[in-house]
């Protein structure tokens, strides 16, 4: 494709760099951006800048937030006994959209991919452990989805804290094989989540 700006082609180069988006919608977007008022596109700009630079971490349950606990962990109000265990902030989101749930959550920053070179020390795993083994846990919960490499990541996750006296459990598969958590309808997952069931050893 050929540019007539060097400035706009470094901008599509960008913009199809994000999942998704291919060298044809680049240049649709960033046309339209430049089509916008001039002060839409620059507050784009700075909102994106403030992302890569101001968002935080929590340092307690791994979601993105604003400080250095996010709300969820510094609500006393919320159920510290039970921990959700979920792949990314996108599964909390979901989560918490429904309303019903009262506990905590901790984020792992995805799941167990040997396929794609990812494995357990690349996730917030040891956090955890130290979690559990310092915190009043009671139960966790484990909503990862039901994926070859969500059922393995839970796998591990029991096997490295069922010496524990806590109750493990499952959401129940309401949600189809395969299926990812953010995408699960509301009535959906707090069923799921409601009709939880213990999780054994050999349910793997």
């Amino acid at each position: 494709m050929n540019y007539p700006s060097k400035v706009l082609e470094k901008a599509v180069e960008e913009m199809s760099n994000l999942p998704g988006i291919g060298k044809r919608t680049a240049l649709r977007l960033v046309l339209h951006m430049l089509n916008r008022p001039k002060s839409q596109t620059v507050a784009l700009s700075e909102a994106l800048s403030h992302l890569m630079v101001d968002i935080k971490y929590c340092q307690q349950c791994h979601t993105i937030s604003d400080q250095d606990i996010c709300e969820i962990c510094s609500n006393q109000l919320r159920d510290e006994s039970v921990i959700c265990v979920v792949e990314d902030v996108r599964d909390v989101m979901a989560i918490e959209n429904t309303g019903q749930f009262k506990g905590k959550y901790h984020v792992l920053g995805g799941k167990i991919s040997p396929m794609e070179g990812i494995g357990p020390g690349q996730l917030n795993i040891q956090t955890l452990i130290d979690r559990v083994q310092h915190e009043n846990v009671k139960e966790i919960i484990f909503a990862l989805s039901s994926t070859m490499e969500g059922d393995t990541t839970v796998f591990y996750l029991y096997r490295q804290l069922k010496n524990t006296q806590i109750i493990f459990s499952t959401i129940a598969r309401g949600l189809g094989v395969g299926d990812e958590l953010e995408y699960a309808d509301e009535a959906t997952l707090v069923r799921s989540i409601q009709h939880r069931i213990p999780y054994t050893e050999n349910k793997f």
